[in-house]
């Protein structure tokens, strides 16, 4: 809260200086993070935005911050492609040509040639972070120059960075290949670098004429809008007060049960856990498993304060059983909680549900007003969600849904 306190200020000058990247990222909020697993909230920020410099001085900011959620919401309606990229990684690290995999390799560890690259590539994995823009050259610079897989690309940045959204990550770099958009590509070029890079990121120029070039590369088959869309949640945006003994499972896409829907009910305890087997399966970084467990405690402390029942985080290699076992102690009769998004999260769901039911437990979902107003507007491209979107926010919605 304190970085967003001092960013807030800087909100307006966002459109102008977003792009530009330097050592210390000071013309971005640094905020991701926090937001990704919803320590803070997009309603919070952008009510806050918006009261202090009214919509017009900040929609470039709000737009961007809007970004995670069109994502979210179209990965939401084609879990396949979540599915199908998970699929391709497994395959490509098996039986993949091991000449790639070993450029791959490379590449990932910063020993491409490219100085600038290979930069950002020590940066992502020593410190879990990359400036956006950064982000989108390196994942032109590994589909496009290198010629590698974006999937692998996608895999690595999932491993490293610590605000991993599984919806942003992957589409972005579906969208980078060529694959979001067809016929729309990005491409890391020489004069962009030197443009929006601190002189001190360029001054080693080792291989920057790889990047001159305009060669795009060829993706292959994609599943795209092939894929069997889903119909949104339609889950309550206010609890009901359900009957019996009830308990609420916090999980790392929403770390903020003080400020939800859950926050008038009455839990006997809370839980929060960490699934080793994930962690392992996704190869994730010590640096990023350290930052979700960093995020599960500092919300189970909030949850503790604000409930005043006892929470707890639990360690085992598969969230269902624990969850079980959990709930079988505690003795509850409903398990409640914050709709995950498409990803590691929500692909537990069936064997968590099962697992419950077993033990005579219900399992209830509630979803923020905000994400139950803002992924409906995402029926098609970026522009028209944003076109409703705009319209909602510089009407004076993050009024109604600040409070959350």
């Amino acid at each position: 809260m304190a970085r967003w306190r001092e960013f807030l200020p800087q909100v307006p000058a966002y459109a102008a200086a977003r792009n530009g990247v330097g050592r210390e990222h000071g013309a971005v909020s640094r905020l991701s993070g926090a937001i990704r697993f919803g320590v803070l909230t997009p309603e919070e920020l952008v009510g806050e935005a918006v009261r202090a410099h009214g919509f017009g001085r900040v929609e470039k900011w709000v737009q961007e911050l809007c970004w995670r959620d069109y994502w979210q919401s179209w990965l939401r309606q084609r879990p396949g492609v979540w599915t199908a990229w998970r699929r391709r990684v497994r395959r490509l690290e098996m039986v993949g040509d091991a000449g790639m995999l070993a450029r791959a390799e490379a590449v990932a560890v910063g020993r491409s040639g490219v100085a600038v690259m290979d930069g950002f590539a020590r940066e992502l994995r020593e410190s879990g972070y990359l400036h956006n823009h950064a982000r989108m050259w390196w994942a032109a610079f590994w589909v496009h120059t290198e010629q590698l897989p974006w999937e692998l690309g996608a895999a690595f940045f999932f491993r490293h960075l610590r605000d991993a959204d599984p919806a942003s990550n992957t589409l972005s770099w579906r969208w980078v290949a060529g694959l979001q958009t067809p016929g729309k590509h990005y491409l890391a070029r020489r004069r962009n670098l030197e443009q929006w890079c601190a002189p001190e990121l360029i001054a080693d120029d080792a291989g920057l004429e790889r990047l001159e070039g305009e060669s795009v590369a060829g993706v292959g088959e994609d599943v795209g809008e092939d894929v069997e869309r889903v119909a949104l949640p339609d889950d309550p945006t206010e609890w009901d007060g359900d009957a019996g003994r009830m308990g609420i499972w916090m999980h790392p896409d929403d770390c903020c049960l003080e400020r939800s829907p859950l926050a008038g009910a009455r839990p006997v305890a809370v839980a929060a856990c960490f699934p080793v087997r994930c962690g392992k399966m996704y190869g994730l970084s010590p640096m990023r498993v350290a930052a979700v467990r960093v995020v599960l405690d500092d919300g189970l402390g909030r949850a503790a304060e604000h409930f005043g029942c006892g929470v707890e985080r639990l360690e085992a290699e598969e969230v269902a059983g624990a969850l079980r076992e959990w709930a079988v102690r505690e003795r509850l009769d409903v398990v409640a909680a914050m709709r995950p998004a498409t990803g590691p999260v929500a692909d537990a769901l069936p064997a968590i549900g099962r697992e419950l039911a077993a033990a005579g437990v219900r399992l209830r979902f509630l979803q923020r007003p905000w994400k139950a107003a803002i992924h409906g507007f995402a029926t098609a491209g970026f522009f028209p969600f944003w076109k409703r979107a705009s319209g909602w926010l510089g009407g004076g919605a993050t009024a109604s849904t600040n409070e959350i």
